[in-house]
């Protein structure tokens, strides 16, 4: 296989698509032919994922027109945000335990506009992923500098803070709960790599610069995971080798191949291009032929 940790396609909605086009967007994947016999093939063994991180509105019905289909196996239906508590005075926020009651074991954490526009900080969003994980979901967590940062040259010193913080938050509150990470719980952890500066901008980085921030958050795993970067920084984090990391920046159906094809890109978190069938479709059958 070209890609050693598959491919993910994950399209983030935001603000958009209620009931009624939640259910008229997936009505419409199934007209278009979704899911191929390239799209089956390469699905088995989950080598390529595909999911829709839907407005909470809009999950009970997406899930279940998901399962008419008969795609529980081919496409996840995922929150764009979860709460680390599992119930309480949290107005506004939703708790694992109640996406698990309509179906729901997946969740976005730690995306630029929560931060920039709800206060998201990087504690808060460990502490969401290892509450996350611990109860059994499958996470993508996001991280990435903006454009003044990049223009400073200061992307890998963004990168570096923000995977150190996120992880000994998410260490310190699994410790609080007399819980340690296992492999099984980083199993579900996906990684988004989304400089802010491409979000909703037209902008892209390079598969060049793409690739050089993918291969740094690699290498920073790696050597947290060694026994002297972990004493040093006290963090438990996930397999390099193993992890996904996605790329999330204006990603389309025309430059997505060249996304993938290089060795540390493995899947994309979209936007804008995830709002149609047409075009989501297009980026999942990209996805099936990096395989």
């Amino acid at each position: 296989m070209s890609k050693p940790r598959g491919v993910f396609v994950a399209g983030n909605w935001k603000m958009n698509h209620g009931p009624a086009a939640a259910r008229a967007f997936l009505d419409g994947l199934a007209r278009l032919g979704f899911p191929s016999d390239a799209v089956r093939r390469a699905s088995g063994g989950r080598a390529l994922q595909s999911a829709v991180l839907v407005p909470a509105v809009s999950l009970e019905v997406a899930r279940a027109s998901v399962a008419q289909h008969g795609w529980s196996d081919l496409l996840q239906v995922g929150s764009q945000n979860t709460h680390f508590e599992a119930s309480g005075a949290f107005t506004g926020e939703v708790s694992a335990p109640l996406l698990k009651e309509i179906g729901i074991e997946l969740s976005l954490v730690g995306h630029s506009e929560r931060r920039q526009h709800f206060g998201e900080t990087d504690e808060s969003a460990g502490k969401r992923t290892a509450s996350l994980l611990s109860q059994g979901f499958e996470v993508i967590l996001c991280i990435g500098e903006t454009r003044p940062e990049r223009e400073a040259g200061q992307t890998e010193a963004v990168l570096s803070r923000q995977l150190g913080e996120v992880f000994r938050a998410a260490g310190a509150w699994m410790k609080s709960k007399g819980l340690e990470f296992s492999r099984t719980h980083w199993a579900r952890l996906t990684l988004a790599y989304e400089p802010v500066w491409a979000i909703g901008t037209g902008l892209t980085a390079t598969p060049e610069q793409a690739q050089e921030a993918h291969a740094f958050i690699r290498q920073w795993l790696r050597g947290a995971g060694t026994a002297g970067g972990a004493a040093a920084g006290a963090l438990s984090v996930p397999p390099a080798e193993t992890t996904a990391i996605l790329y999330g920046g204006s990603v389309t159906p025309e430059n997505f191949a060249g996304l993938l094809a290089c060795p540390d890109v493995d899947g994309g978190l979209v936007g804008g291009a995830s709002l149609k069938p047409e075009s989501f479709l297009k980026l999942i059958e990209t996805g099936a032929q990096a395989i």
